[in-house]
């Protein structure tokens, strides 16, 4: 028995008196491989068994009735009146704006939906809310659209209702999840390979920071406005269409006196970055953990360094994590300035390692750290 799929069903019968089928959508981590997704390169995500559970049903009405169960907050619209609102709402309507874009018939329908992902804990809430969303109501209406092109739509949904312009990892880990394995996703083609993910007496452990970020607010779309300013002046001077053709960042250094400084620090990153990405796939094939951690501590300074995403409270945790014996690689994950570092553990020393963490975060922010080991799981689907 699933508790989070009971509450939302048990909440649906309540508000609505009829019978919901009931859908997973999971959330993501990330190996490696950050603020690549939207600039072509290669990531490493993998769906986990946190995420969010729809209740849903056809309601024979021209009103879709919508429930958010975690916020105890509801919302109703008429199925030809959708408006862009305020908050969870856009993330939903965004999915069904899109649909309709494509000339999808959708008539009235009940939703409950709520799950176990911390907000802002940079584990992609507002991506399993949108593929769940989406994959449900192509499963209801028989839409017959393919995962990836679900994922694509709820790229554009949420680049053009809550106006976040996110990669399309997100949605698209959390819709091709596979227990047991990573994702190689390859951001330029779409498309993607599957890793065993062998961990061999190695957890992985999420540390919420509790420091929250809203990505909306801006900085995640200057980041990406940097990288899209530095390949426009690269592309005039190099034969490339991406970075992922540039294959060292020697090649850029020619051009670093004609970039704002921050420019060149984001198009260094992201260069490094796709590069440590194709290497710790080679490590998956390797069954080299220790290469893999260590290629994600470098990420991190990277993510601090150079593409000034991190924060007082991430690096913290990451510093406490090199300085144990029991950890071989950690990093900063999500889109940044919070949210949790993932941590590659010696399975034994787990618990020891987040109370050393939780005491020392709590001597030094006064913040009450929370820790999660964290398990691989399948895609978005119906599960009753």
């Amino acid at each position: 028995m699933n508790t989070q799929a009971d509450r939302v069903r048990e909440k649906y019968r309540a508000l609505f008196g009829s019978e919901p089928g009931v859908w997973f959508s999971p959330g993501r981590i990330n190996l490696i491989g950050e603020h690549v997704d939207y600039n072509d390169g290669y990531v490493m995500p993998a769906a986990i068994n946190k995420g969010v559970w729809f209740a849903i049903a056809r309601n024979d009405s021209d009103a879709i009735r919508f429930h958010a169960a975690d916020l105890d907050e509801s919302f109703s619209i008429p199925v030809q009146q959708l408006q862009r609102q305020e908050g969870w709402k856009n993330y939903v309507l965004g999915v069904l704006h899109e649909l309709r874009l494509l000339q999808k018939n959708i008539t009235g329908f009940d939703c409950v939906f709520g799950g176990d992902i911390p907000r802002g804990s940079g584990m992609s809430s507002s991506a399993a809310v949108e593929g769940g969303l989406a994959y449900a109501l192509n499963e209801l209406f028989g839409f017959g659209m393919g995962r990836t092109e679900l994922a694509l739509l709820c790229q554009r949904a949420e680049h053009n209702y809550p106006g976040v312009k996110c990669g399309i990892m997100d949605m698209y880990a959390s819709l091709h999840g596979k227990k047991g394995h990573v994702l190689l996703l390859d951001c330029q083609r779409i498309s993607h390979e599957y890793f065993p993910l062998k961990l061999d007496g190695y957890s992985i452990v999420l540390l919420n920071s509790k420091v929250h970020h809203s990505l909306a607010s801006g900085e995640y779309n200057i980041r990406r406005h940097n990288c899209e300013e530095g390949l426009a002046l690269l592309k005039e001077q190099l034969p490339v269409h991406s970075f992922r053709d540039i294959t060292s960042v020697e090649r850029i250094e020619p051009f670093r006196e004609r970039m704002r400084p921050e420019v060149y620090a984001c198009c260094r990153y992201v260069i490094e970055e796709i590069r440590r990405t194709r290497q710790a796939a080679a490590c998956l094939q390797q069954n080299s953990l220790v290469g893999l951690g260590q290629l994600m501590f470098e990420t991190h300074e990277g993510l601090s360094g150079l593409y000034n995403v991190g924060c007082a409270e991430t690096d913290f945790l990451v510093e406490q994590a090199k300085n144990n014996t029991a950890v071989i690689g950690a990093r900063q994950m999500g889109g940044g300035f919070g949210g949790c570092t993932i941590n590659l553990v010696k399975t034994e020393a787990v618990d020891d390692f987040m109370e050393q963490c939780r005491l020392a975060y709590h001597n030094r922010f006064s913040i009450a750290l929370e820790g999660y080991v964290m398990e691989t799981a399948d895609g978005t689907g119906k599960i009753e």
